[in-house]
């Protein structure tokens, strides 16, 4: 067999950011690649008429892209109360101490590498800034510190990596973890639900409409290439690269590392469940990082 192609997911429409609700801008950073779609979105979250607003995600340590930061917030007539990274991976963390520095503020994180003051972040938490509230949820599975941010007045859930605006979201090893990934899907699924959530602002690509059938494709997209694992798994692959040149066939070349990673964490799951057994180290690294701007 080989890979079989799955259905689209997400938007086909392009995206340069802007306004999505009365509450919430995109400034679409420039490191546009076959990592980061369109750009990492850096997300301005506003009440109007308050003095205070929030960044999501400030991306690259790009001094034009700041400029376009501060202009957004200007043009709102807000300061910048906070800084806050939904995990720590290079395209969305990277301006930040930069972003906070600029503007005298903290960055907020699960990892404490990342943070800038002292104060962090954990599943629970409620972080207040001016008249601006989000609820923190821990989503762990794209990467360990992985986090989401409700917005309840606005209606709008910032999912970081864990959902993209376009096809599927990276769960590579080490720092990956399927079944964690798996039920972050469902916490996500219950927010929108309890909270009617009406938009998903990813990291990368378009903002969302329609979030539960986004989210139920997300769990039925996971589920189908796991089938496909299974079925190699079942004809007696025993390692990554067995799956990987099956399953990933038509990958390309330059997407076949983290494809190779995608398939240890899916070999992981498979372990975990007792339906998969190897000698091979599933946890190991590529041998060169991921580069975002390729």
């Amino acid at each position: 067999m080989s890979g079989r192609p799955l259905p689209y997911i997400g938007s086909r429409d392009d995206w340069e950011g802007g306004s999505v609700t009365p509450s919430v801008v995109c400034v679409l950073a420039h490191n546009a690649g076959a990592w980061t779609l369109d750009g990492t979105n850096t997300w301005l979250l506003h009440v109007p008429g308050t003095s205070k607003c929030i960044v999501i995600d400030p991306g690259p340590d790009e001094q034009s892209h700041f400029k376009a930061i501060l202009a957004a917030a200007h043009l709102r007539d807000c300061e910048i109360g906070a800084v806050i990274l939904t995990h720590g991976h290079s395209d969305h963390s990277a301006g930040a101490k930069s972003l906070a520095e600029l503007t005298n503020t903290k960055v907020r994180a699960l990892d404490p590498k990342f943070q800038l003051g002292d104060e962090g972040l954990t599943g629970g938490d409620v972080i207040t800034i001016g008249e601006t509230e989000l609820q923190v949820l821990a989503t762990p599975g794209h990467s360990l510190d992985s986090m989401s941010f409700l917005l309840p007045h606005d209606g709008s859930l910032l999912t970081g990596d864990t959902v993209l605006g376009r096809g599927t979201a990276v769960i590579t090893m080490p720092d990956g973890d399927l079944g964690a990934y798996f039920e972050s899907l469902e916490r996500l699924k219950e927010q929108v639900a309890t909270h009617e959530v009406s938009w998903l602002l990813p990291g990368h690509g378009p903002a969302l409409s329609g979030p539960t059938d986004i989210l139920n494709s997300y769990v039925e997209h996971r589920i189908a290439r796991l089938a496909e694992v299974r079925e190699v798994v079942k004809a007696g692959a025993v390692t990554s690269t067995d799956v990987l040149d099956i399953v990933y066939a038509d990958t390309p070349e330059k997407l076949k590392g983290a494809a190779r990673q995608s398939v240890k964490a899916q070999l992981a799951y498979l372990k975990h469940l007792g339906e998969f057994t190897t000698d091979e180290d599933l946890t190991s690294p590529l041998a060169e990082t991921l580069d975002v701007k390729d």
